[in-house]
C-alpha cells in the first residue's frame, strides 16, 4: 500500500493467449542493475552469476553487421530485448502455453557519447517482413519472429524492419520479471481512474499503489483494464511502469546497494537468455555504466508508429515507415529525441500514412488518452547535436516524466 491507498488486487491464472506486457519494463534495467563489479560483490556472488547465465544464442545473419566486440563500449550499442510469453515451463504457474511469441519487443539504443538512451516499443500485432529466420518466412504479426527462428529471428526482424544494427539481445521470462519487481522492492505508479480486467482477473483502485510480484505482473499484461483496451494502451502503461521504476533506481541509491544489485543480478540471469555478444558478466557491466551515466531526463520510452489494417480478415497493424524514419535516423546519428505525441499510440480510425505528420515545438495532452503528463524539459545538448522533435504519431515519454494509469471497469 502507498500513498493510503489500499491495493485491491485479485491474482488469476494466466490466460493460454495472455500477453507478457510485464516484461517490458523490468527487462530494460537488468543492464542497469547488473553493476556486479569486484568491488560491490564477493568472489561467491559473481561466480553465482556466472553460473546462472545459459549458453548463449548466436544472432548472426546473412545480410546483418557482424556483432561487436566484446568489451567495453565505446559507442552507442542497439540491444534487443523480447519477452517470451512460454511461461518458462511452469506449468503449475501459468498454466499450459502452447506457444512462444514475443508479446514484447523493444529494442533499447544506450549511448555513452551522448549520454542519452531510447527504448522503442514495437506492437505485437504489427503486420512485418519476417526476415532471415529458419521458418514460415513472409510478412506476419512481429510477434511471430520468436516461434520462427528464436532470438536471432527477432533481431533479424527487427534489424530489416528499422534499417539498425543490432549487436546485442537478450530474452526474458514471466519469472524474471516478478524476480526483479521483488528483488528492487516493488515500483510505485500512479492509477488515475480504477482498473478492472476480468479477462485476468485483476483489479486497482483510484491512487498511488506499490506493486511487485505478481501484481507487477498482473499490472504491466493488463490490457481489458485500461484506457482504450488495446495493446497500443498497454505499451503505454508498461512505459509508465518502466518510468517509475528507474526513478526509483536513480533516486534511492539502487545502483549502490550491492545486497539489491545481487537480487536484481540473479533474478534477471536465471531468467533470460542472452546472445552470445552479451552472454558475459563484464560485457553487461559496461554496458550498464554507460546506462547509469544517462539522466532521466536524457532517458525516453517511444512506441513505434502504426495504423491500423485488416490482413485476411484478422486485425492488425502496419508500420507507419516515414514517421518511424525520422525516430530511426536519430538512432543511427545518435542524436536525442523529444517525444510529441501523448498517450496509447494508435489513434482511432487511423489508416496507415506515408507522410511524416506535422512536427510540434511543443509537446501538449491530447484528449482522450490513457495518461497525463507533465510537460517535459528536454535536456541540453551540444549544439552540434540537437534534439530531434518526433512526429506526433510517435507517443511515449522521457523516464523523469510522472504520469498515470487510465483504467476502464465493464
Amino acid at each position: 500500500m502507498a500513498g493510503g491507498v489500499a491495493t485491491q488486487a485479485r491474482h488469476g491464472r494466466l490466460r493460454r493467449r495472455g500477453v507478457v506486457g510485464t516484461v517490458l519494463g523490468t527487462v530494460a534495467i537488468a543492464l542497469a542493475v547488473i553493476l556486479v563489479s569486484g568491488t560491490s560483490l564477493a568472489a561467491y556472488a559473481v561466480w553465482h552469476l556466472s553460473n546462472n547465465l545459459k549458453p548463449g544464442v548466436d544472432i548472426s545473419f546473412a545480410g546483418g553487421a557482424a556483432p561487436p566486440a566484446v568489451g567495453p563500449i565505446q559507442g552507442p550499442v542497439n540491444i534487443l530485448l523480447v519477452g517470451s510469453d512460454s511461461g518458462g515451463g511452469d506449468v503449475a504457474t501459468f498454466g499450459k502455453r502452447g506457444e512462444n511469441l514475443n508479446d514484447v519487443t523493444m529494442l533499447l539504443h544506450i549511448s555513452p557519447v551522448s549520454h542519452s538512451a531510447i527504448a522503442v516499443s514495437f506492437p505485437r500485432d504489427m503486420y512485418v517482413p519476417i526476415a532471415g529466420c529458419a521458418h514460415s518466412p513472409g510478412t506476419r504479426k512481429i510477434n511471430e519472429a520468436l516461434t520462427n527462428g528464436g532470438l536471432a529471428c527477432a533481431v533479424s526482424t527487427v534489424s530489416t524492419l528499422t534499417g539498425l544494427d543490432i549487436g546485442y539481445a537478450a530474452e526474458i521470462q514471466f519469472q524474471g520479471v516478478i524476480g526483479m519487481s521483488d528483488a528492487i522492492g516493488g515500483v510505485e505508479v500512479c492509477v488515475g481512474k480504477p482498473i478492472h480486467d476480468l479477462q485476468i482477473n485483476f483489479s486497482l483502485s483510484k491512487g498511488q499503489h506499490t506493486l511487485q510480484g505478481f501484481d507487477a505482473l498482473q499490472f504491466l499484461r493488463s490490457r481489458h483494464g485500461i484506457y482504450g483496451g488495446s495493446d497500443t494502451s498497454r505499451i503505454s502503461n508498461q512505459q509508465l511502469f518502466l518510468s517509475a521504476l528507474m526513478r526509483k533506481v536513480k533516486s534511492q541509491g539502487v545502483l549502490t546497494n550491492p545486497i539489491t544489485l545481487y537480487k536484481l543480478a540473479n533474478a534477471a540471469t536465471q531468467n533470460m537468455t542472452l546472445s552470445t555478444t552479451l552472454n558475459h558478466l563484464d560485457t553487461m557491466v559496461s554496458i550498464a555504466a554507460a546506462l547509469k551515466d544517462v539522466s532521466l531526463s536524457s532517458m525516453v520510452f517511444a512506441q513505434y508508429p502504426t495504423g491500423s489494417t485488416v490482413v485476411n480478415g484478422v486485425g492488425g497493424l502496419l508500420p507507419r515507415k516515414a514517421d518511424a524514419q525520422v525516430l530511426m535516423n536519430a538512432i543511427a546519428d545518435d542524436r536525442p529525441v523529444v517525444v510529441a505525441g501523448v498517450g496509447g499510440g494508435t489513434f482511432a480510425g487511423d489508416n496507415v500514412v506515408e507522410t511524416p505528420s506535422p512536427v510540434p515545438t511543443t509537446a501538449g495532452p491530447t484528449a482522450g488518452t490513457p495518461t497525463s503528463h507533465a510537460t517535459a524539459t528536454p535536456t541540453a545538448v551540444p549544439e552540434t547535436s540537437p534534439p530531434v522533435t518526433l512526429p506526433r504519431s510517435i507517443t511515449g515519454q522521457p523516464a523523469a516524466e510522472q504520469t498515470c494509469s487510465s483504467g476502464q471497469t465493464f
